[in-house]
């Protein structure tokens, strides 16, 4: 009975080793895939981290550049803001000048119609108190030279008008009657060729470019150190301009175009040297 004791001791004994070597390789595999699902875990927690950090600073830099376009928006709006009220400022300026202009141009029409309706009565009159025949002959005279200046002047109060209220001159002709007026200089040019910068007055005129079929053409013009450019602008059409220390703006009119040809006039009203030379008087 102790031999079969002694044998089933030893194969109880037998049995456990291999049990505690297995079960301990068992807790050996187990350590090692905790660990490298540790290691796992880690790396993608370190990933998961630098990829939110990543998008963080992603979502920060883009919301400093919202921002500053926001601002350069802002900006934006404030100064078109600024540019309009400026704008709306010089079209009342400009409207305020108009009406001015055109108030000086009808006033000067009717002084003239009076000036010419004294000198007319006043002729009459004459010819009414001389009795000798030279006489009656001079005052006759007289009469019809009146008579043919108010019908010049009649027909200048047909000619086209400007925004401004001034008469344009289409030729040499009108020209003169405009120059009987006694209102403004006006100043007659031709100009051959393109980019040819021309003297007129105290404007400087360069031709750019012509298009005789539609009656356009487009020039430079320089006063006073500055430049304006004027594009595809039509016969008899005028353009205004200012010169510093006047009120009353100056004139340029192209009544005529060719073949890289254009002729015309500068108009400057007498006011403007009056206005000058008393600035000059004050300046020193």
């Amino acid at each position: 009975m102790s031999d079969e004791y002694n044998v089933e001791n030893k194969s109880g004994a037998s049995w456990h080793l291999p049990a505690i070597i297995v079960l301990g390789l068992i807790a050996i595999g187990g350590l090692a895939f905790g660990w490298n699902a540790s290691s796992k875990l880690d790396s993608t927690q370190q990933a998961v981290t630098a990829q939110v950090t990543s998008f963080k600073q992603g979502v920060e830099q883009d919301m400093s550049s919202l921002k500053d376009r926001i601002a350069q928006d802002e900006k934006a709006n404030t100064d078109l803001q600024g540019d309009l009220k400026v704008v709306t400022d010089k079209l009342k300026i400009t409207q305020g000048q108009l009406k001015k202009a055109r108030a000086e141009a009808t006033a000067a029409v009717q002084d003239t119609t009076q000036k010419l309706t004294a000198l007319d009565t006043s002729v009459h009159t004459e010819l009414a108190t001389k009795a000798a025949t030279e006489d009656v002959k001079n005052v006759d005279t007289k009469v019809v030279g009146v008579r043919t200046d108010l019908d010049s002047t009649r027909e200048d109060l047909k000619m086209a008008r400007s925004e401004m209220g001034t008469l344009i001159a289409r030729n040499h002709d009108e020209i003169d009657q405009l120059r009987r007026l006694g209102e403004r200089d006006y100043i007659e040019f031709t100009i051959a060729g393109k980019n040819k910068p021309q003297k007129v007055g105290n404007l400087t005129v360069e031709l750019k470019g012509v298009n005789e079929k539609r009656g356009q053409f487009s020039v430079a013009m320089t006063a006073e150190d500055r430049r304006l450019e004027k594009k595809n602008r039509s016969m008899n059409e005028p353009i205004f301009f200012y010169l510093s220390g006047t009120k009353i703006p100056e004139e340029l009119v192209i009544n005529k175009v060719g073949k890289d040809t254009v002729s015309g006039y500068v108009s400057v009203p007498k006011a403007n040297a009056q206005s000058q030379s008393s600035a000059s008087s004050s300046g020193k």
